[in-house]
């Protein structure tokens, strides 16, 4: 086994044979915000939105929208930033605040509902004659933009991108005043969605003759010893004089090092002219994207005029083949893979859906570690980030639509959606929709997916698209055009159906959904808990095993996405108030495993699995326990204080269980795979004595966006750790870091994930809780210092350094 060591993050291209002339740049716009709260019900309180003339002249523009407004008293913050999770929960017997985790946003909550973002910033003269676009990743919901008084447009939904070319209205000599006004009062999903600029925000500075945005688009076909690169590059001129252009293209290596490159030359575009060029590019001996090697080259694009370059862009891409076979399931590279997926949303503990890259990379390769090769966008286009993730960690991606249209604004935001994603080699299917049970088996619902399908090829035809489909065998309708069959659940019905169609090549789009709360045995309706095994799921789903174990050798079923890899804000389920976040995850909203990851962990992955549960502190000597244990190996015996209680055969992607009556002490589980004993067990501790700090690296960039996330336990005098601990715990920084949420994946805490400065605290639950730590721009060491009443702090060292990015490894046969 070869390791592959790269660096993930930002891909900084060192070659010198270009680098001097480059003239476009992406600034980082996330810094120094000012924010306010508006009114969506009292123009006044809403800084006079609403009865002012902001509309009336071009440049007129009053209250917050006016450049001179003083926002001194403002609060200053550095987006990505989500105001929802700031506020406190409110119980309140309504669906869309039970759907959004009963935090205060919505229509019902006018005074918390409306959002208000200004920054200033300067240009300098000498850039003038360039174009400069100010592009939002991402902002829920219904935003304004405005510069300089002057209104630039207007993005309706909370997950699409947006560019607003502000050329025209820049200041050169004095500053310039951005204005977001965000409107959360209506909402997009029954999940928790949050609320503000939750994605980066950057300006682009660039020729007027210059490649347009979405405007490089690579697909790649291969034989046994060469790949052929093909290239679509959308050239654009935005000048006022007809343009005329040389072409260059270079393919390097993950580490810059040219490989092989082209030249297309004389294209002339007009003024206002927009042009596109197809180019292929012979490539020998290529490495090949996997999920074992996820290798990515990339392609340099140059622009170039009088032998100068005006333009360059870099794409990173893939070299690999998808295949969809209504037999064969899935082929990546001509070998079949079952898709081991899961659905999840996009929120995390402590910050909500203002998620840092960093944590994106730390999610995807939490799934990955679980044996997971497969991730579902549900229900709505990712941050960029996440997919970048999936790239180069390896990870397939069915990146999906979050609403079926073909009027404009839906069909701007499915084209944009292709056009952004395409170039990603993770992506190896389309979603272009989600239980649309109003449409689904109607004429209706079938036109539609037949022109989205159609757009699909047309934009991408190097893939193919499904639709995520509830209410089982049906077909007529949408399941009738749909190039891949999504089902969502109903899995005693995929059988029958694949007999009736057995040219439709077939997807759990959602699979399993089974309800566990971590480190719960018992059932408490009060507390809104449910057990901690795979044996709690709603009527319409099943069990993690009733899903997986018939299903799993099935080549024309392609696989699954469990419903949901972590737990979600919002949606809870099986209970409502107290539960502010759902019970379905593999994982809770920390990361921390369920006993489920380990049940997938040992049929997913190659890895020796075994895991015994529940814990064993007990009250009550003599009392019966249900024991479990996932693992591959082929038998396994349990052990209560070296006493066998019995060896049994693990069924094939299946569990075993023992009864077991309750004494203090050691229950160990001893398994046998491949003639390699494993083992695990669980005992009997003390009462906690002492915190213990596990970070995921002790070294993050000081670049005020990456992160370190602290997982939290205690231990007992033995130094066993304790799994039924609910201590408060109290967390300070010092140095150049801040915590920037915290949790602990109970689903019916309400605490506060954001706390003032010096009053971070919260609560174990089962034992553990989460802090996030993030860097400023400084270098130096942090130290995180964590204490509770009764029990021995404990503290941790992070390295904050310049220019460091973190290191994955992909392992390789």
């Amino acid at each position: 086994m070869r390791k592959i060591f790269f660096v993930v993050g930002c891909l900084m291209i060192h070659i010198t044979f270009y680098a001097q002339s480059i003239v476009r740049e992406k600034i980082s716009m996330d810094r120094n915000w000012k924010f306010h709260l508006g009114n969506a019900s009292d123009p006044v309180k809403d800084f006079n939105y609403g009865i002012d003339r902001s509309l009336v002249k071009a440049g007129e523009s009053y209250g917050a929208i006016n450049p001179d407004f003083n926002d001194s008293s403002w609060r200053v913050l550095d987006v990505p930033h989500d105001w929802a999770v700031e506020q406190p929960f409110v119980y309140k017997k309504s669906d869309p605040v039970l759907a959004h985790g009963y935090k205060p946003v919505g229509g019902l909550f006018p005074e918390m509902s409306i959002g208000w973002y200004r920054k200033s910033f300067f240009v300098a003269a000498k850039d003038s004659g360039n174009r400069f676009v100010i592009h939002f990743d991402g902002v829920y919901r219904n935003y304004n933009v405005y510069l300089n008084g002057h209104f630039l447009g207007n993005n309706q939904s909370g997950y699409t991108e947006s560019s607003f070319d502000i050329t025209d209205y820049i200041n050169y000599h004095k500053k310039n005043q951005l204005v977001v006004r965000v409107d959360a009062t209506q909402y997009e999903g029954w999940f928790y969605e949050g609320a503000g600029i939750y994605r980066h925000v950057w300006l682009e500075k660039f020729n007027n003759v210059h490649i347009a945005e979405y405007g490089t688009y690579v697909t790649t076909t291969n034989t046994d010893t060469t790949s052929l690169v093909s290239i679509e590059t959308t050239i654009a001129n935005d000048g006022f004089v007809k343009a005329k252009t040389n072409i260059t293209y270079y393919v390097t290596d993950r580490d810059g090092k040219k490989i092989t490159g082209t030249l297309v030359e004389g294209v002339s575009a007009a003024a206002g002219d927009v042009k596109k060029i197809k180019q292929q590019i012979k490539f020998p001996n290529p490495i090949l994207w996997s999920l074992e090697n996820p290798y990515l080259y990339k392609l340099i694009t140059l622009v170039k005029q009088d032998d100068k370059i005006i333009d360059s862009t870099t794409t990173v891409f893939g070299i690999r083949t998808i295949v969809i076979d209504a037999n064969k399931g899935v082929l990546l590279n001509g070998k079949h893979v079952k898709i081991k997926g899961t659905n999840n949303h996009q929120d995390h503990a402590g910050v909500g859906i203002a998620v840092p890259d960093a944590l994106q990379y730390w999610r995807i390769k939490t799934l990955k570690e679980m044996g997971s090769n497969a991730y579902r966008t549900s229900h709505h286009p990712p941050t960029p980030e996440l997919l970048q993730a999936c790239d180069e960690l390896g990870m397939l991606v069915l990146d999906e639509n979050r609403l079926m249209g073909t009027s404009k604004q839906y069909a701007d935001e499915f084209e944009k959606l292709i056009k952004r994603d395409r170039n990603h080699p993770s992506i190896f299917l389309w979603s272009i929709g989600n239980e649309e049970g109003w449409i689904q088996k109607t004429d209706v619902g079938k036109r539609l997916a037949q022109t989205m399908v159609q757009k699909q090829k047309q934009l991408d035809p190097s893939r193919t698209s499904t639709y995520a489909a509830d209410m089982g065998n049906e077909r007529p309708g949408i399941n009738e055009v749909i190039p891949v069959r999504g089902f969502n659940y109903r899995i005693p019905f995929i059988d029958d159906y694949h007999r009736g169609n057995p040219g439709q090549p077939i997807v759990g789009t959602e699979t399993g959904s089974t309800v566990c709360t971590r480190g719960i045995y018992v059932v408490d309706s009060v507390k809104g808990y449910v057990p901690d095994h795979d044996i709690t799921y709603p009527w319409w789903a099943s069990s993690a095993e009733q899903w997986w174990k018939p299903n799993a050798d099935k080549d024309w079923f392609m696989g699954g996405f469990v419903w949901t890899g972590f737990d979600y804000r919002g949606e809870p389920t099986p209970y409502e108030w107290p539960n502010i976040n759902s019970h379905f995850g593999i994982m809770d909203v920390c990361g921390f495993p369920k006993n489920n990851y380990y049940y997938y962990q040992s049929w997913w992955s190659d890895k020796d699995v075994i895991q015994v549960s529940p814990h064993w502190n007990w009250s009550q000597k003599g009392e019966v326990k249900d024991v479990w244990v996932n693992s591959n190996a082929e038998t396994v015996e349990l052990f209560l204080n070296k006493k066998s209680l019995g060896k049994k055969v693990m069924p094939v992607n299946g569990h075993l269980q023992w009864s077991v009556a309750y004494a203090p002490g050691k229950l160990e589980a001893v398994g046998f795979r491949k003639g390699t004993k494993i083992t695990d067990y669980v005992e009997t501790t003390g009462v906690p004595v002492k915190i213990i700090l596990s970070p995921d690296r002790t070294m993050i960039n000081a670049d005020g966006e990456d992160v370190c996330i602290m997982n939290i336990s205690v231990v007992d005098s033995k130094g066993r750790e304790v799994p039924d601990a609910m201590n408060l715990l109290q967390f300070k920084v010092e140095g150049p870091a801040k915590i920037i949420g915290v949790g602990n994946g109970d689903p019916s805490c309400h605490e506060p994930d954001k706390c003032e400065d010096g009053k971070w605290q919260r609560s174990l639950f089962n034992g553990k809780c989460q802090v996030i730590i993030q860097s400023i721009n400084a270098e130096g060491i942090c130290r995180l210092i964590v204490t509770g009443n009764g029990l021995l702090g404990e503290e941790k060292q992070i390295q904050v350094k310049k220019n460091w990015s973190r290191k994955y490894v992909a392992e390789t046969n």
